[in-house]
């Protein structure tokens, strides 16, 4: 999300005159787009700041200037903090807010002529934008600029479901999920310009109810299928969804759109009911397992990742022991797992029974092991195989080109450059921990009928 966040505000800087830099070195305006999911990221926030006070002051040194901004989920949790810790600081903007752009960078530069008139010092503007407005900002965004192969269009934001450890639905509000029409046109829009794969994006996806041309509420599953429509589209992936809201139009939509890839991320969090009810997550683990049963019931070569957080309040060594067991019993190839990280302003970080960082720290080095097996038998397993791979970027090597499986595995191959940006099967020959080696079969794609990784 923050990917596509960054790519939107650079469209709508583009009209007055700003294009993307190489590095802060030299450039006239530097956005820091945030996440505030942990702590870890939120401090990072800070620390980047005080690298870009010294950019700025060398800068107006030499008789220049330099706008800092920061953007995203911090600065709409810390908006405040940051101009009272940061006062250097020109823009602070909440993630509903950045189609302002524009207007925000004109008054920041009004404010800096104003001062220089009246001699005064060239402090930062402190102007302050995390507001949720009425109109949500997608009716005020340009076209998107797309480059590549490969893009994100945004479906659903926000959240309703306030799981306990969770600071979003504070940061980007309550759940929205724009018009069908507009998602389909954008799309549309997307594939005029050679792009071929898309990944809708939501906080909670597949809890999006756009409303279609008739008037109803579409789901996920029904828009996975206008989009597969689309001639030249022939990849739809989505991120990232929540077990309470797969469906069975959903579900459905697994077995009968063929760009629909066979791969999703479903984050579970905990495999013990105890956790999961104070996580406030309204599922348990065996429903879970249900779920996961039921998508690959609709399509078999179908494959999951997840997050996991370990260290919750309260966790026990029997509750991580039943984490461990749903890792195994639902076979993962890829996850993101994390110790617990309080937030603050929300409830888990008042609970009792905090979790010592040395538990932490150990639970998490197992998990990891466990999940890093499975990822890397996956990887083996695919050997021999032939996959339809994306080709999107060049390889280290020359001759060679990099691209994503069905699965979001990366794999390499000498393949020619007229292959760029197509779809080529390739025969798996060669696997790592992470990532995966192919040689050229085709340069055409299946037909709907055959399955990825056949």
């Amino acid at each position: 999300m923050n990917v596509y966040d960054s790519g939107r505000m650079a469209d709508v800087l583009a009209p007055i005159g700003y294009a993307p830099a190489e590095a802060p070195d030299g450039a006239d305006m530097v956005i820091l787009n945030t996440c505030h999911i942990r702590e870890k990221a939120a401090e990072k926030v800070f620390s980047e700041l005080g690298r870009l006070r010294v950019l700025k002051d060398e800068k107006r040194a030499a008789g220049g200037d330099l706008l800092i901004a920061v953007a995203g989920c911090v600065a709409q949790a810390e908006g405040e903090e940051i101009l009272a810790r940061a006062p250097f600081v020109d823009i602070v903007l909440g993630p509903q807010a950045y189609h302002k752009l524009p207007e925000m960078v004109a008054q920041a530069e009004r404010a800096a002529a104003t001062a220089a008139a009246e001699g005064k010092p060239k402090a930062g503007r402190g102007i302050l934008d995390t507001d949720f407005p009425a109109e949500p900002k997608f009716d005020f965004l340009p076209a998107p600029s797309v480059s590549g192969p490969a893009a994100f269009l945004s479906i659903q934001e926000g959240c309703d479901k306030f799981c306990t450890f969770c600071v979003v639905p504070y940061t980007r509000g309550a759940e929205y999920s724009r018009p069908v029409a507009a998602i389909v046109a954008e799309a549309r829009q997307m594939v005029a310009a050679g792009v071929t794969e898309i990944t809708l994006l939501g906080q909670n996806v597949n809890a999006f109810h756009g409303e279609g041309a008739d008037g109803t509420e579409w789901g996920l599953g029904r828009l996975c299928r206008e989009l597969g429509a689309i001639d030249g589209l022939t990849r739809i992936r989505y991120t990232t969804s929540h077990p309470r809201d797969v469906d069975d139009d959903l579900v459905a939509a697994h077995r009968d759109v063929p760009a629909l890839m066979p791969f999703i991320h479903l984050p579970v969090q905990s495999g013990s009911d105890r956790i999961l009810r104070a996580m406030n997550r309204g599922h348990t683990a065996d429903q879970y397992r249900t779920i996961v049963d039921r998508l690959k019931g609709a399509r078999d070569d179908l494959a999951l990742s997840s997050d996991f957080i370990v260290g919750f309040p309260g966790e026990t060594d029997a509750d991580f022991a039943a984490t461990l067991k749903l890792v195994e019993d639902v076979g993962y190839i890829q996850a993101y797992s994390f110790k617990y990280s309080p937030r603050p302003g929300t409830p888990a970080a008042g609970m009792p029974n905090q979790v010592p960082e040395a538990v932490k720290d150990e639970r998490l080095a197992a998990l990891q092991a466990l999940l890093n097996n499975q990822q890397a038998a996956f990887n083996q397993s695919c050997i021999g195989r032939e996959m339809d791979v994306l080709l999107d970027r060049e390889g280290r090597h020359a001759g060679q080109l990099l691209g994503r499986s069905p699965y979001m595995q990366p794999v390499h191959a000498t393949a020619p450059a007229a292959l760029f940006g197509r779809v080529a099967r390739l025969r798996i020959v060669s696997a790592g921990p992470l990532s995966l080696g192919g040689e050229l079969v085709a340069a055409d794609p299946p037909s709907s009928s055959e399955r990825a990784c056949a």
